[in-house]
């Protein structure tokens, strides 16, 4: 079994064009063994925040009197946001569960912080429709089109702040940012 460190050694040294490759490989399910189940899209989706300028928190766990009460896939900060990273890597679309358990992990958290989900496959029609329903708390969706798009446009830090203020603006959650141009 690779190791935190082992994932966040390997995916740093990883360029945009190492990040198209990987993303091909996550979407014809041939990553290599290296790569446990749904680590490399949670790696990919923090890297490329970290190569557009963004600070990158790594997936981690956090602890209360020892004991573990919530494990983070990451945390990104960009211009002004603070933004909890949740990743899923599924045959099937998201349903509303790792929402859900999003929102209460931003409870927890300042009032400014936001969430982002991000699905290779997508979200069902309910998820989409429920996720515009858990304000206070603003929690972004993206899809696996959206991934792609600010891979290859090298810009997820725009999308994210595109995002984020469509949903404050018009508090739409799933904004699709593959309609913008950002040159």
């Amino acid at each position: 079994m690779t190791t935190d460190a082992e994932y966040q050694g390997r995916i740093t040294s990883y360029d945009w064009d190492d990040l198209m490759r990987l993303w091909s490989e996550i979407k014809a399910k041939n990553t290599s063994n290296f790569w446990d189940a749904g680590k490399a899209l949670e790696y990919l989706v923090l890297r490329a925040f970290q190569l557009d300028g963004a600070e990158v928190a790594w997936p981690d766990s956090v602890k209360i009197k020892g004991k573990i009460v919530e494990q983070i896939d990451g945390v990104v900060y960009t211009d002004s946001l603070a933004c909890l990273i949740e990743c899923k890597d599924t045959t099937e679309e998201v349903n509303i569960e790792p929402i859900a358990k999003l929102r209460n992990q931003l409870l927890r958290r300042q009032a400014t912080a936001i969430g982002s989900v991000f699905s290779r496959t997508g979200f069902t029609e309910a998820t989409v429709t429920l996720t515009g329903f858990v304000a206070p708390q603003t929690i972004l969706l993206w899809g696996g089109e959206e991934i792609e798009y600010s891979l290859q446009h090298k810009f997820i830090c725009k999308s994210l702040v595109k995002k984020y203020r469509v949903c404050v603006h018009k508090g739409i959650p799933n904004y699709d940012i593959t309609t913008e141009s950002f040159s």
